[in-house]
């Protein structure tokens, strides 16, 4: 065979591509083509109703109110306030801009816990027992009040510093919300600070509010976002009235009750 030119190649691509006596189009006839298209078009169609099916099914099997998988673990982790460069809190009392951002930070999350809010959004609940709140699921839950008066003179309203223009700071601590999750099983969970190394008398005394530094067992269990829609987590505030000064004091504050 003898080789072949540029131009056969391009009259060969050219009857491929159209048949003018055949009618073909890449060797198909329309009506070839058309019961391809059909097959596939059937195809995928069977296939995405097979999806939206499987994925229709599992969703009945899922309530938007309740996860069915927890990978959270009990006991519940914690976070604190301010938290503004990590767990690290330095500051110069002599220079307010050193320390104004951590109480910019304080009040800004504290606005949600003013009273008056408190008061026209959720309830007054007794004390030391868990809310349980019955009826369907899909109910929207009441709250429970949680005054940011309550944490005294770490509250920001008597001393809008939070004690950090006199270089004795307030932190927030919370605990992280679990939905129908009971902490302390009846008995109110509490908190503690020691100094976590180093000499102890660096830390010579710590401030506790509410209370005895507790979280009433009335803030629980919580329900969900989309139910428990005016719920706000309960606060420990940790008042450090007398901490070692130009001194790095390492503090671990932990959570002590049943099941923690």
């Amino acid at each position: 065979m003898g080789s072949k030119t540029w131009a056969d190649l391009a009259r060969e691509m050219k009857m491929f591509l159209w048949n003018p006596e055949e009618r073909t189009c890449l060797g198909r006839t329309a009506k070839s083509w058309g019961l391809i298209f059909l097959f596939y078009f059937i195809f995928y169609t069977c296939l995405a109703g097979m999806f939206a099916f499987c994925l229709y099914v599992m969703l009945l099997t899922l309530s938007p109110y309740t996860p069915r998988y927890r990978d959270r673990v009990s006991p519940p982790g914690v976070m604190i306030r301010p938290y503004l460069n990590g767990f690290t809190i330095a500051f110069n009392v002599s220079q307010p801009g050193t320390w104004q951002p951590y109480v910019d930070s304080m009040h800004h999350f504290l606005a949600a816990y003013d009273d008056k809010v408190q008061e026209e959004k959720n309830i007054e609940c007794i004390s030391g027992r868990y809310f349980i709140q019955g009826g369907n699921e899909s109910e929207e839950k009441k709250a429970c009040q949680f005054k940011r008066s309550l944490l005294q003179n770490c509250s920001g309203i008597e001393d809008p510093t939070f004690g950090y223009s006199k270089g004795q700071p307030c932190i927030l601590l919370k605990m992280n919300r679990i939905i129908g999750y009971r902490p302390g099983a009846g008995v109110p969970v509490s908190v503690d600070c020691k100094v976590q190394k180093g000499n102890e008398s660096n830390l010579r005394s710590v401030d506790f509010y509410p209370g005895n530094g507790t979280f009433d067992l009335m803030y629980y269990p919580y329900y969900g976002k989309l139910t428990h829609v005016n719920y706000t987590s309960p606060l420990v505030a940790m008042h450090f009235t007398d901490v070692k000064k130009n001194y790095m004091v390492p503090i671990q504050c932990s959570l002590n009750g049943k099941g923690f």
